[in-house]
């Protein structure tokens, strides 16, 4: 790692464009893929994403734009997915070249629906990406407060702490501090499930639940994403830290989280479809809620998740969310 780390983002949302910013903190070039031939083109042209954090301004010199996610993936050393969990599949069925040498890091945040498996393993099992050339990013950070450049705060996991701190070093300005970690599949599974409680949040709040309960709510959510991820990926993990607990805190509560925004719309009495056709954006918590509850299906020993439960018979039963929300609040304490 003694010549300088070529990076690459690869998608063009909200999240994919404050990383790009991020990293032209930093790098001298940064490459970034999009499927959209307009975008592109928009930024060519007036040199900022039409469709997400239009406030950001990039210096064109800075950036090396494709529609070729082959072309992106031989151009860089260092691949940061920020593509739809959705949409990982179909994108990456594209590749072509060979990344199994590259280091790959995952900004997605949930489960590939066609698979069940953590972007990680997806790569490590499709792709035969080593398990130390995989990392993670995850915050509490919003998209919307890195375009303001406000001070935020980012984890970045990798098994491999060398590439976890130059990943971090990447990412670190002024604006964002940055911190390492080992735990790559805890922080993925938080990473997933805290797009779920943001969703309950926001229903809850659709439903007219004040404060007092939203607290509740959050500090019973914290201590079921214990008890999900010791299940699923037991270490020692310190689940207050700010990748975990932090990350759920500022999903469940911001006006910018698209998951409570959501959540909060099928409270008020949106249909799924609807929330969703409204929305400009991806809730990922909506793909996470049945991914999280088919995983907990499989264990023999299933493990007490009473409020993903709760999403899950909201979103995908079609339960009414009234009715279900009143169960919930004799089994949080």
């Amino acid at each position: 790692m003694s010549t300088p780390l070529k990076y690459a983002v690869f998608g063009s949302g909200s999240w994919a464009t404050a990383i790009v910013k991020m990293l032209c903190e930093n790098q001298q070039e940064v490459g970034w893929y999009m499927r959209s031939v307009y975008i592109k083109e928009h930024l060519l042209k007036e040199k900022h994403n039409p469709s997400y954090l239009s406030s950001v301004e990039f210096h064109l010199e800075q950036l090396k734009l494709s529609n070729d996610i082959n072309e992106m993936a031989a151009y860089a050393d260092v691949l940061i997915f920020v593509i739809p969990s959705a949409f990982m599949h179909s994108e990456l069925e594209k590749l072509t070249h060979t990344i199994k040498d590259k280091i790959i890091v995952s900004a997605v945040k949930g489960i590939i629906p066609e698979t069940g498996k953590l972007v990680g393993e997806h790569f490590h099992d499709v792709y035969k990406v080593p398990f130390e050339n995989i990392g993670v990013i995850a915050g509490p950070c919003h998209a919307e407060e890195v375009a303001l450049e406000r001070l935020s705060y980012l984890t970045i996991s990798c098994a491999d702490q060398e590439k976890a701190q130059n990943i971090a070093n990447a990412l670190s300005s002024d604006y964002i501090k940055t911190k390492i970690s080992d735990d790559v599949i805890g922080i993925e599974y938080a990473v997933m499930l805290k797009n779920i409680y943001a969703i309950a949040a926001g229903i809850a709040h659709g439903l007219g639940y004040g404060d007092n309960f939203q607290s509740v709510l959050m500090s019973n959510a914290i201590r079921e994403m214990k008890r999900f991820m010791k299940k699923m990926h037991k270490m020692k993990r310190n689940i207050n830290n700010s990748a975990y607990l932090g990350d759920l805190l500022v999903t469940g509560y911001s006006v910018f989280s698209r998951n409570r925004m959501f959540g909060n719309m099928i409270g008020k009495g949106y249909t799924v479809k609807s929330a969703q056709m409204e929305m400009n954006m991806i809730a990922e918590g909506y793909y996470a809620t049945k991914s999280a509850h088919l995983l907990n299906q499989k264990n023999k020993k299933k493990t007490q998740l009473p409020i993903i439960n709760a999403v899950y018979e909201i979103l995908y039963e079609g339960k009414d969310a009234k009715k279900v929300f009143k169960k919930l609040t004799d089994k949080l304490n």
